[in-house]
């Protein structure tokens, strides 16, 4: 069932990623429901990622804030456990905005945000991969420097952005 969030924040808020913690797990995941049924189809479940990441070494994931509300959500792999997830780099694994905060630029600001981090760090791409068809990302992915791979993972198209020569603005 989709629930409607009132947007308290706007295109000037501040955004940040902060740390699930016990606190904030239920609105985080209460994010996931404000989807269409188009975009649940190309993202899994808020709760089901953060339930899934407690079984791997190699997940990373924080909610996205604008100001003090809770907007999205993201989770990167280092794929290096034996979680059948394997990547020359670190996998953008799991990514959403909630409906009502979306073309807000918070999703943009967040993945720049990581980008940065992964630069800083000597990581040298970021892979992800986004279904096609209605309401799919890849648009947004291309704006940012994601190239197609050529290849697939579990249908959907994978992308990859060449970190070390990725462009800050």
């Amino acid at each position: 069932m989709k629930e409607f969030i009132e947007p308290e924040v706007d295109e000037s808020s501040l955004v940040s990623l902060q740390k699930v913690t016990a606190e904030n797990f239920s609105e985080i995941c209460l994010l996931s429901h404000t989807l269409s049924e188009a975009q649940r189809s190309m993202v899994a479940d808020n709760a089901y990622s953060m339930v899934e990441a407690q079984f791997s070494d190699c997940a990373w994931y924080r909610g996205i804030y604008a100001d003090d509300v809770p907007v999205g959500f993201i989770m990167l792999h280092s794929g290096l456990d034996d979680d059948e997830l394997e990547y020359n780099g670190i996998m953008l694994w799991r990514f959403m905005i909630a409906e009502p905060y979306q073309k807000l630029g918070f999703g943009r600001e967040a993945l720049i945000q990581v980008i940065r981090y992964l630069k800083k760090k000597g990581y040298p791409r970021l892979y992800n991969s986004c279904g096609e068809g209605e309401e799919s990302p890849f648009e947004f992915y291309q704006k940012l420097g994601f190239i197609p791979t050529g290849g697939y993972i579990d249908d959907e198209c994978e992308l990859v952005l060449d970190i070390e020569n990725w462009q800050d603005e």
